[in-house]
């Protein structure tokens, strides 16, 4: 999917969250770009504010370590969200989840910052979180755990370390998730269109160095 065929207005990502098929859209969902987009905001801004303070407020708790990568993947948000969606196919309303756990994790463990070497791993856990708490049916963990480049066993460890890390807080009631939902159409209304764009770009750039997938039903094998 090229970049610019993506419109990027509240409307179109209202129109995802609350009735995108996948028989009938071919797009990818506009949920993950802004998902992406607001991801990559935060890790800049994290990463500002550690090179700026060196209080020890911000060196991170052991628990925080299982999350970080042996090296930190050559992969964008962006496109680490597209496979996830290719191959999971979880929905649109997953992502929203996913969102709301994302902002609870970070406030129940204020020491924790999202950064480049651990959002990948801390994506794929919540993302498969979130698809158990949505759906009635779901893949198993060594599923999710190939596609996001883990071992069945590194996931089922991130999995039980985040729900206590979560106190196990994984309700998202009707209202909490449309608050959720309008302030992602705000992000898009209110400017973030062009950081959506850009992160968009990124990715596209980037995919089109890669080598193409020789099987395009395979699950093309990355490592975190």
């Amino acid at each position: 999917m090229a970049a610019s065929s993506l419109t990027i207005s509240p409307r179109k990502l209202r129109s995802d969250l609350y009735s995108y098929s996948y028989q009938n859209d071919a797009d990818t969902p506009l949920v993950i770009s802004v998902l992406a987009s607001l991801i990559e905001r935060t890790m800049a801004r994290n990463q500002r504010i550690a090179n700026n303070c060196e209080w020890t407020f911000f060196t991170k708790d052991f628990r925080s370590r299982v999350f970080d990568c042996h090296e930190t993947p050559d992969m964008t948000i962006q496109s680490y969200l597209e496979r996830i969606f290719k191959y999971t196919k979880a929905g649109p309303s997953i992502y929203v989840v996913a969102y709301v756990y994302i902002d609870r994790f970070c406030q129940a463990n204020p020491w924790f910052r999202v950064d480049a070497r651990n959002v990948h791993r801390l994506l794929i856990t919540i993302i498969m979180v979130a698809s158990k708490y949505v759906e009635d049916t779901n893949y198993r963990n060594s599923y999710f755990a190939r596609v996001g480049g883990l071992t069945t066993k590194e996931l089922n460890e991130l999995e039980v370390e985040f729900l206590f890390l979560m106190d196990f807080k994984l309700h998202v009631n009707v209202s909490v998730f449309e608050s959720y939902c309008s302030h992602l159409e705000r992000e898009v209304s209110i400017g973030g269109g062009y950081h959506i764009e850009k992160t968009l770009r990124c990715a596209e750039e980037i995919k089109s160095k890669q080598v193409k997938e020789t099987r395009h039903n395979s699950i093309a094998r990355i490592l975190l």
